[in-house]
């Protein structure tokens, strides 16, 4: 009887220390669940850009007006006629002397 009471003593010990502390444990699990919350996270704001992106593409595909647009923006690319006007701030930090200075294009 001492023998049986023992084994199962010590078949709960095992059982428990599985539980709560080996592989496959809760607390793996738990580990595991965050880390799916998390990339589920990541790739949901990828699947943000991603459609950005896409949106871009098929803007640049589909005609001339977003790449001219894109072209005076980050290029800063101006049209035959066209004036441009630069504004420079006075270094004296004052901000009402700002002066225009225009530049013609050939």
């Amino acid at each position: 009887m001492r023998w049986l009471l023992a084994g199962l003593v010590a078949l709960l010990l095992v059982l428990q220390y599985r539980l709560w502390i080996a592989e496959g444990s809760l607390a793996e699990k738990h580990r595991l669940e965050q880390q799916v919350r998390e990339q589920g996270e990541v790739n949901a704001s990828l699947r943000e850009r991603n459609a950005v992106l896409e949106r871009e593409v098929l803007e640049l595909q589909s005609g001339n007006e977003s790449v001219e647009q894109r072209a005076r923006e980050q290029l800063g690319l101006i049209r035959e006629g066209e004036v441009f006007y630069q504004f420079v701030e006075d270094g004296k930090g004052s901000g009402a002397g700002a002066s225009a200075k225009p530049e013609r294009t050939p």
